[in-house]
């Protein structure tokens, strides 16, 4: 398998793109795959196979590199890829991949496999679930920290995040991300 991953990938890390030497890069398969083979599997370099675990501190200078490997055409690269991009939401950067980022049904699928699901969910002022990529209402005049502004009710923030805080959401008005309270605002 090790000599079919050199070869679909060049001989460098599919995710940075790092050449390095060939014990250098390892096969990491995804969790949640369909199988073990080749197709569900990624060659990494010794920093990105550790960007993986799910405990670790993400190093996000290292991985802005997601940028070029989310438009990969192999399909475990871009599963990858998004759920990585996924841990990094928070930052601006990475929401803007996300919203750019097309997958096959298939593939997304196979990608949101891979994501735990939320003990406690997101709701709205109505009680209602939300969740990433909806779209929402803001149903009360918020005054935005640090950004000088405030968002008045009725303005539209579509597409949001989730946040780690079920009680917070993800969006952006003014062409700024910012988090907002999930009880100030109503489903679309």
């Amino acid at each position: 398998m090790q000599e079919t991953l050199l070869a679909r990938a060049n001989g460098a890390c599919e995710i940075c793109g790092a050449a390095s030497t060939n014990a250098s890069l390892q096969a990491f398969l995804l969790p949640d795959s369909p199988d073990t083979s080749a197709n569900c599997n990624v060659l990494l370099c010794d920093i990105c196979t550790s960007q993986t675990q799910d405990d670790s501190v993400l190093d996000t200078q290292h991985l802005r590199c997601l940028n070029q490997s989310m438009w990969s055409t192999v399909p475990a690269v871009q599963v990858l890829s998004y759920r990585l991009l996924n841990r990094l939401a928070s930052e601006a950067w990475a929401q803007d991949a996300l919203e750019m980022l097309y997958l096959e049904d298939d593939v997304k699928n196979w990608a949101e496999d891979g994501f735990i699901e939320a003990k406690e969910p997101t709701l709205d002022a109505n009680g209602a679930a939300l969740v990433a990529g909806d779209s929402v209402t803001i149903i009360k005049d918020l005054d935005v920290k640090g950004a000088n502004f405030t968002a008045k009710r009725g303005v539209a923030v579509r597409n949001i995040g989730l946040s780690e805080n079920p009680l917070h959401i993800e969006g952006k008005i003014n062409g700024q991300r910012i988090v907002i309270i999930a009880a100030y605002t109503k489903k679309n």
